[in-house]
């Protein structure tokens, strides 16, 4: 019965402990500590959500603190939202009596969704203050966010709830057709550098349409979107050299999250898909960044179609993917991307000169090139490959063999390899990669060489007088050009860079 006692007592001395309230605390004195003292929010488009951004404060003092409050500075009005140690206050922007523990921190998070409107209409800032406490205890954290107009482009929302969708690939697919006639846009064929465009589903060029993307221009994909050229359809690409590290005259094709945490991740948006049969199309000055398959080409058989001074980078599938097409590329350059950096596929007529084709990508055991004349499931199973050649290339990456050829004997399978630098560490016997004495499919191949790139992990695939790729390309196939405008010199260099001379990496 004594032991019953004990514990019933101590069993009651918990509960009422447990129910307290009333923590002893002393007011906040104005010596809360930061883990920053400015949260810059990042670039956002108009109207569209950030990500969210956190800040840590810090109570170094030896008592617990009340902090009678913790508000946005413009108040319930501010654009900026916020969640205090999980609590979500007065609808984000003004929370009372938060208490913080000796020795201790607690979390805040901010985010916010503005409108290009609510800017500073000189800098397109957007600017706020979360404030702790107030009077000569006020302490402040200042905000600030670049907003940034666009043009917005989606498919149209029915009364019925539905949402407007295209046929792609034999499935409905969330998505519209491009109007050169719009109420709202105008000419939504033609892309101008004014503004940014934003893009939700796949934007659809009508067949017998082109679509126009001047120099300049930047298109962002949100997630699941993307761009197709319908049957007879024509994409123009028309960015220029640009001077500087804006990058005035490219062309650039990415997702919609501007942060820099989202600079480099691969899948964001889906891809630039050119169904069969479409004409006239020509690239030149293009980025794209961080799509599932970059380019995907289908069936343009009838006129080859000119990639020029394109820069492809962190895709999941493929940089280009190429069915049965007719491509000729010149300064190329393709790096990180999970399946193949180039993939000439079933078959078509192939013809790169000073690329370089590289790939980093961490697993997957991918490819810098692969090309083949097959398609299993199609019908018929294989097609020509009436050409696959390659000048003045240099074809490498993070893995031991960075060309991938197979072959399908139920039709042609042509291929050369003219002054390129290529690793392979693969079997020295298959028929196919015999780069020192096959003449008729390979002529003065660098095998195993390290091109000594500049930066890989930051694209920059520039080579200086150290690379062996340097003065090592042919006369006979030279651009006079390299991607960035450089003029090239005799010999010239392989790939997409005239070398230069460099500050000493760090």
């Amino acid at each position: 019965m004594r032991y019953f006692s004990l514990f019933f007592f101590a069993g009651i001395l918990i509960a009422i402990c447990s129910c307290r309230t009333d923590f002893e605390t002393t007011a906040s004195n104005g010596d809360l500590a930061f883990s920053k003292d400015t949260i810059y929010l990042d670039t956002v488009f108009t109207n569209i959500g950030s990500s969210t951004y956190a800040l840590k404060v810090y109570n170094h003092s030896k008592n617990d603190v009340n902090i009678p409050t913790i508000k946005l500075g413009k108040r319930l009005n501010s654009k900026y939202r916020m969640t205090v140690d999980g609590m979500g206050g007065n609808q984000g922007k003004e929370f009372e009596n938060v208490t913080l523990l000796a020795k201790d921190s607690l979390y805040i998070f901010i985010e916010t969704t503005a409108s290009v409107t609510d800017a500073n209409p000189t800098d397109f800032l957007y600017t706020d203050k979360i404030e702790f406490d107030s009077g000569t205890k006020l302490q402040t954290i200042e905000l600030v966010t670049l907003i940034q107009d666009a043009t917005f482009l989606y498919p149209q929302k029915f009364n019925d709830g539905t949402t407007e969708t295209i046929i792609l690939d034999g499935a409905k697919t969330t998505g519209f057709y491009l109007d050169e006639n719009d109420p709202i846009h105008g000419n939504e064929l033609h892309f101008t550098n004014q503004k940014p465009y934003v893009i939700y589903g796949y934007a659809a060029v009508p067949e017998d349409k082109t679509v126009t993307f001047d120099a300049g221009s930047r298109v962002h994909f949100h997630n699941n979107s993307g761009l197709v050229i319908s049957k007879n359809g024509t994409l123009n690409v028309n960015g220029t050299i640009s001077t500087t590290e804006k990058l005035e005259g490219e062309v650039i094709f990415e997702g919609d999250r501007l942060e820099p945490l989202y600079s480099d991740i691969p899948g964001q948006w889906g891809t630039i898909w050119l169904l069969n049969e479409t004409k006239d199309n020509a690239i030149n000055h293009l980025t794209v960044k961080n799509a599932t398959i970059g380019l995907l080409i289908e069936n343009n058989m009838g006129i080859i179609m000119p990639i020029k001074n394109t820069q492809i980078y962190n895709c999941i599938n493929y940089g280009i993917l190429a069915k049965n097409a007719k491509i000729e590329g010149e300064n190329i350059v393709i790096n990180n991307i999970g399946l193949s950096s180039l993939a000439c596929t079933y078959g078509g007529n192939y013809k790169f000169t000073h690329c370089t084709f590289n790939n980093n990508w961490n697993g997957n055991n991918p490819f810098s090139v692969s090309v083949n004349n097959y398609n299993i499931g199609a019908t018929p199973v294989a097609k020509d490959l009436t050409q696959a050649t390659f000048n003045n290339c240099i074809i490498y990456g993070s893995y031991s063999n960075e060309l991938y050829l197979d072959k399908n004997d139920g039709a042609a399978f042509n291929y050369n390899f003219n002054n390129c630098l290529i690793k392979y560490f693969g079997s020295s016997t298959n028929p196919l990669y015999q780069f020192t004495t096959d003449p008729a499919h390979y002529t003065n191949i660098i095998l195993n060489q390290d091109p000594n790139f500049y930066n890989i992990t930051q694209n920059n695939f520039n080579i200086d007088k150290t690379s062996n790729a340097f003065a090592k390309g042919n006369q006979a196939y030279k651009i006079p050009l390299d991607i960035t405008g450089t003029t090239r010199t005799s010999p010239p260099d392989l790939g997409a860079y005239q070398s230069k001379d460099f500050p000493k990496k760090e």
